[in-house]
C-alpha cells in the first residue's frame, strides 16, 4: 500500500506602498502608507516583501519600522528612492529619519535614500540654532540583517547606524555627501555584535566609518 502526500508551498506575499497610497511624484507625503504597507508585511506568515516603485516617494516625517514579524524573513525592496524634506528644521529634533527595530531576518535590497542634508549643513555653518539632525536609515535591536545595493546621499547627519544588532551585512552600498558636510559619517556601529561591512564605497565629510562603545563585537571590512 502506497500513499500520495502533496504539500502546498504558499507564494511569497509582495505589497506595494502604491497599494496603501503612496505617490512617486517626490512632494506628497507617503508616511502612513509606509507604515501601513510594513504593517501589512510584517504580520504576514510567509516570507514577505515590501515594495517600492521605481519612483521617488517623499517621507516627511520619522518613520519607525518596528518587529517582530510573523515571518522568519521580510525584505525591503527598493527600485526607487525615498526622499527627506528641505530645510534645516524639517524633521525636528528627531535623532533617526527611518527606523527597522527589532526585526530578524531583514533584507534591505536596493534603492536609494535621499537626506536632503544641504539645509541643515548650512544652518550649522552659520551657526545659528539648529537641531543636530537625524540619521538617515538606522537599525536597532536586530538580528541577521542584510543590506544590499543600497545608496545613501547628502544625509542630514549620519547615513546609516547599526546599533544593539547582531549578525548584519552591508554589501554593494554607496554613500556620498560633499567634504564639507558636518557629521555625516557614512556606517556607524554601535553596541553590535558579527558586523560585516564588504564591496562598500563611502565618501563624506566625516568618518567613513565610526565605531561607539562595543561588547564582545566583531567588525570585518572587505573590499
Amino acid at each position: 500500500m502506497s500513499c500520495l502526500i502533496a504539500t502546498t508551498l504558499a507564494d511569497p506575499v509582495v505589497v506595494s506602498v502604491t497599494d496603501f497610497g503612496a505617490k512617486g511624484d517626490g512632494r506628497t507625503d507617503s508616511s502612513q502608507a509606509f507604515v501601513m504597507a510594513w504593517t501589512s508585511a510584517c504580520s504576514s506568515e510567509v516570507p514577505a516583501t515590501m515594495y517600492v516603485p521605481w519612483k521617488r516617494f517623499l517621507i516627511s516625517s520619522p518613520v519607525e519600522f518596528q518587529g517582530p514579524c510573523n515571518g522568519t524573513k521580510i525584505e525591503v525592496k527598493i527600485d526607487g528612492s525615498i526622499v527627506a524634506p528641505d530645510g534645516a528644521q524639517s524633521l525636528g529634533s528627531s535623532d533617526s529619519w527611518i527606523m527597522f527595530s527589532h526585526v530578524e531576518g531583514l533584507v534591505i535590497n536596493g534603492g536609494a535614500f535621499d537626506g536632503v542634508g544641504s539645509s541643515l549643513w548650512a544652518c550649522k555653518a552659520s551657526q545659528q540654532s539648529c537641531p543636530e539632525g537625524p540619521t538617515t536609515l538606522t537599525i536597532f535591536g536586530s538580528n541577521n540583517v542584510e543590506i544590499r545595493r543600497v545608496t545613501s546621499i547628502n544625509a542630514k547627519l549620519y547615513h546609516i547606524v547599526v546599533h544593539s544588532c547582531e549578525n548584519v551585512t552591508l554589501e554593494g552600498v554607496r554613500i556620498y555627501a560633499p567634504k564639507d558636510s558636518p557629521n555625516t559619517d557614512g556606517v556607524h556601529v554601535q553596541n553590535s555584535v558579527n558586523v560585516r561591512i564588504l564591496d562598500t564605497g563611502i565618501r563624506t565629510g566625516d568618518d567613513c566609518i565610526s565605531i561607539g562603545v562595543m561588547h564582545l563585537a566583531c567588525v570585518t571590512f572587505e573590499n
